[in-house]
């Protein structure tokens, strides 16, 4: 198979984890015949820096005509101040909606060499393998607001409109249907007129899946049950800033964000049943770490198997992307993120390197 990737290297830990994953994604195509072409595009705050901005028009043109993009991470210090006209985040937010991607799957499942990587409780995470779908080009991130300007007031519009929330509704549904055919649907109906909204069109969505168990659930509920009881959800369906704040709560059931990849993922109608789709770990840039070489690459790496996944249909490659990072887990390998205090620990090449060989000896 021909397949152009786009490689968006961003900020801090970003160009180190997308190098590993690069790799690996080498790895496949020399394994199984493929011919991957990685061009490498500008984002985030570096792009200020040497660009202007934050998206350049050339990112989004190269995304728009490649098969995927795999992307780091952005942002740091050096680009906090709200009062800047143009933040890295602001660049991953507009590619987004440039291309359309209004579904982020955000996987959570748990190796059981891991389970003692978390604060929880093991036999709390034992069985957890769940799928968070977010909402993504709409909502509270792209609704109408105020900046603070007079340091006095301030506001976010959270808007949604029927057809964003049925696609992502029906996406979410989809993918439960391939699964233990269990869906939680989240909201705050008792308080908002959008997840109103929401309540309303997901249950209207959802009477076309009769298979599916359908659960209606608040979010502040749903923070605590993921917790509590983690193992008893299959795919949770949320607007984009409770998907946000939910995946970021969720990553801690595995001990560390270094362990979770995403996918998000646009229409297939033009793409020949096979969606364009931007992969990136869920971490942030970690700039306390960057150039350290410690970062964990397993999330990236994990997201570029999705890449093969979603994008490019391979689905046996994508299985042996994941089993061989299933294998290093098995020796014993960690970054420190993952490592028992006082165990000796590696870096992020080596992690890579390993992947790589796995990969080969397989």
């Amino acid at each position: 198979m021909d397949a152009t990737i786009v490689i968006l290297d961003g900020d801090g830990i970003g160009p180190e984890v997308t190098a590993e994953a690069k790799k690996v994604l080498a790895a496949v195509a020399g394994r199984f015949g493929h011919d991957f072409v990685f061009d490498h595009q500008q984002i985030g705050g570096r792009s200020i820096d040497e660009l202007g901005t934050s998206l350049p028009d050339e990112t989004v043109e190269a995304a728009s005509a490649a098969e995927a993009v795999l992307l780091g991470a952005v942002g740091g210090p050096k680009w906090d101040d709200p009062s800047l006209s143009d933040r890295p985040e602001q660049g991953v937010l507009a590619l987004r909606k440039s291309l359309d991607l209004f579904a982020n799957l955000r996987p959570v499942k748990l190796q059981p060499q891991l389970l003692s990587a978390s604060t929880i409780k093991e036999e709390t995470l034992e069985g957890v393998d769940l799928l968070v779908v977010r909402e993504l080009t709409g909502g509270i991130y792209f609704g109408e607001r105020k900046e603070p300007e007079d340091n006095f007031e301030a506001f976010d519009t959270m808007l949604y409109t029927r057809p964003e929330i049925d696609r992502v509704v029906r996406l979410a549904a989809d993918s439960a249907m391939d699964r233990n055919r269990r869906l939680a649907s989240v909201d705050k109906a008792n308080v908002l007129a959008s997840s109103r909204l929401w309540r309303s069109v997901a249950t209207e969505a959802l009477a076309d899946y009769p298979e599916l168990e359908v659960e209606h659930i608040l979010v502040d509920a749903m923070a605590m049950h993921l917790i509590r009881r983690p193992a008893d959800f299959d795919v949770v369906v949320a607007g984009n800033l409770f998907g946000d704040i939910l995946t970021d709560e969720a990553s801690m059931l595995a001990g560390s964000m270094g362990m979770l990849p995403s996918a998000s993922l646009g229409d297939v109608s033009n793409r020949h049943d096979l969606p364009l789709g931007l992969y990136e770990p869920i971490h942030g840039s970690a700039p306390d770490i960057a150039g350290r070489g410690i970062a964990n690459p397993l999330a990236a790496i994990l997201s570029s198997a999705m890449l093969l996944r979603h994008s490019l249909g391979l689905e046996k490659e994508a299985e042996a992307v994941e089993a061989a990072v299933d294998a290093i887990l098995d020796l014993g390998v960690r970054t420190p993120d993952i490592a028992q205090p006082g165990t000796e620990t590696a870096g992020t090449e080596v992690l890579g390197n390993l992947v790589v060989q796995e990969l080969s000896d397989s």
